[in-house]
């Protein structure tokens, strides 16, 4: 049980800054694109800090669905 607890711990010390990094990198482009003349990421509701607007179900779960299924 000490084991499963362990799991559950290194999981949350890493997957959760890792998500608010990978969140708020996302942010950055979608902003910096709009600065330089892009607004797709903005009418996307893209720039922001929340995870969810940003994921893709073609490119963030197909995707990575598939990559891992014919590794």
């Amino acid at each position: 049980m000490d084991s499963f607890y362990h799991a559950i711990q290194t999981i949350c010390v890493y997957a959760i800054p890792l998500i608010f990094a990978i969140t708020l990198h996302e942010s950055a482009h979608g902003w910096a694109a709009g600065r330089l003349g892009d607004p797709t990421a903005t009418m996307l509701g893209r720039v922001t800090i929340n995870p969810i607007p940003l994921i893709d179900p073609l490119g963030t779960i197909a995707v990575q669905l598939g990559c891992t299924t014919y590794s």
